[in-house]
């Protein structure tokens, strides 16, 4: 019998910790849906910005802006809509805004990576989790993964946690990976990807059975 839930789960991760999978064999065990990169293909639709732009810009910035935007203060046309004006990246990270939100509105559901944790900051039913994982582990998943020669991947995975981070940090008021900004900090290498989604599922029965 799958475990109920309420919880919209928010998943970030560093690269090549399992936090895809672990999400995705979250939201199966609870049968709920699970967006990563589904969530893009949602918003490509919804905001009509062509999807490889959304693959392009993923988890990625090229200059400042926000505060204004997140507190909903970013410009917008008379019609509603987001201003034509307004820098390519910052149109993408609205429309993945708007998406994250829409999609918790409908119910439970686990969210990978994007700001997901801050955009649904304040809704009491939401859980963030953040995974991490030894370098170790994290090479042998990449090495498996991906076709890079071995002696690329330390660069690869410093690129990439680099990239994630900064995109957080810079949409966002909070740093990303801090252990304050999360409900539980999980090493896969410790648990394994089995352990962290039945820690994940445990952590939710406590906190949704306390508020019952």
């Amino acid at each position: 019998m799958k475990q109920q839930t309420r919880s919209i789960i928010t998943i970030s991760r560093e690269f090549g910790s399992g936090g895809r999978e672990i999400g995705h064999k979250l939201s199966e065990e609870l049968g709920i849906p699970f967006y990563d990169k589904e969530l893009l293909e949602i918003a490509s639709k919804e905001s009509g910005i062509c999807q490889e732009l959304f693959v392009k810009h993923d988890e990625s910035y090229t200059n400042s802006f926000l505060m204004n935007l997140v507190m909903g203060n970013y410009p917008i046309s008379q019609d509603g809509r987001i201003n034509p004006e307004m820098p390519l990246n910052h149109k993408i990270f609205l429309a993945q805004f708007d998406t994250i939100k829409s999609l918790a509105e409908k119910g439970p559901c686990v969210i990978v990576g994007r700001c997901a944790d801050y955009v649904l900051r304040g809704n009491k039913d939401v859980l963030n989790f953040f995974i991490t994982g030894s370098a170790y582990d994290k090479k042998q998943r990449i090495a498996a993964r991906y076709d890079i020669e071995k002696n690329k991947i330390d660069d690869f995975i410093k690129k990439t946690d680099k990239r994630r981070a900064n995109y957080y940090n810079y949409y966002s008021d909070m740093r990303w990976g801090d252990a304050k900004n999360y409900d539980l900090c999980i090493n896969s290498s410790k648990t394994g990807i089995d352990g962290a989604v039945e820690l994940i599922k445990y952590y939710i029965s406590i906190k949704e059975g306390n508020e019952n």
